[in-house]
């Protein structure tokens, strides 16, 4: 595989971006300077000191300890929470200061201690980064077998006036879980708005597992899984974009695509889907791949667990006072 093993210190450019997507889960995770978002006794996401200072501002909302930050617990209900929550972005985003809140989607997501376990409240899809709270999505890999290119796969460009990442190029289909929304339901409805697959052709869909990263922006955290879904798609099937939020599609070989992800023209967070299905496929495997293991463990870091009060606290000090080692610091 083309300059796979030209990186310095043997560390391969695809374990570069694995770093790159799990920025924080690698850094920030460990300094100690996020402190942990609690709801209803249950620690659910962390707060950077950025946001810190704006959530300041509103003590009958958020209580701020030494080493917590915790929503009021006299908000006894989903719909109570969710309210006060609310009552609070759309002040801070009629301010325009915060990045994140520029990009309000009037779309929510659910706030829980884990996924399918009862949700204590919803938010906008666009606040989720400031707390650092657990989202799930979709992805479909849309891909044929060449009879002379071999494996080829479909990524779309998002379209140049998307909230996030405009123009950059992206896995075939996508889409975050909405409140009232289920998986599959996600991925066909996403399937045949953003390519027209439909009728027969989505029937086709095949659940290929999840792939969990750690992403770090300046907009703030994102503790990310992806259900990802592969879709084998006729030779002659050529996507069109029903909704407005794709520019275009193009059919790259393998290798093109690669080279396409490791370029600043493709949304970072998006990677791991188009590496998860390479591995799984066979394409990047342990002979063409030095940092094989690595790479895998960074396209599914633990998420599920990670949110534990107090132990995220005592694992963050523990770095701090120079107790931890570091992940992968060998590479």
């Amino acid at each position: 595989m083309k300059d796979m093993n030209s990186a310095q210190n043997n560390v391969s450019d695809l374990l570069k971006l694995a770093r790159k997507f799990n920025s924080f889960y690698l850094s920030g995770l460990h300094q100690g300077i996020c402190k942990p978002f609690i709801v209803a006794g249950h620690q659910v996401g962390l707060v950077r000191p950025d946001v810190l200072k704006y959530l300041q501002r509103f003590p009958e909302v958020f209580r701020i300890a030494g080493k917590y930050v915790e929503l009021n617990p006299a908000f006894r209900d989903y719909k109570e929470r969710t309210t006060r929550v609310a009552d609070v972005l759309q002040k801070l985003r009629k301010e325009n200061e915060i990045c994140a809140l520029k990009g309000w989607r009037d779309e929510c997501f659910e706030v829980s201690t884990a996924f399918y376990q009862e949700s204590l409240l919803e938010m906008d899809r666009s606040a989720i980064c400031l707390f650092g709270i657990r989202n799930y999505g979709v992805s479909v890999t849309g891909y044929l077998n060449h009879p002379s290119k071999g494996l080829c796969i479909w990524l779309q460009q998002r379209s140049f006036t998307k909230q996030t990442w405009p123009g950059k190029w992206d896995c075939f289909v996508s889409g975050g879980l909405a409140v009232g929304f289920g998986i599959l339901e996600t991925t066909i409805k996403e399937a045949a708005e953003e390519a027209s697959v439909e009728g027969e052709l989505v029937k086709k869909l095949v659940p290929a597992g999840c792939v969990s990263f750690y992403f770090e922006s300046e907009r703030g955290l994102f503790p990310n899984t992806e259900y990802v879904y592969d879709l084998e798609l006729p030779l002659d099937f050529v996507p069109q974009n029903a909704d407005g939020e794709v520019e275009s599609f193009e059919l790259l070989t393998a290798e093109e695509c690669i080279q396409r992800a490791l370029s600043p023209q493709f949304k970072t967070t998006s990677a791991p889907v188009l590496i998860d299905f390479l591995i799984r496929r066979g394409y990047i495997n342990p002979e063409n791949e030095p940092n094989y293991r690595y790479l895998v463990e960074l396209l599914h870091v633990p998420l599920q667990s990670i949110y534990n009060w107090p132990f995220t606290h005592m694992v963050a000090a523990a770095a701090v006072n120079g107790d931890d080692q570091g992940i992968y610091d060998d590479n």
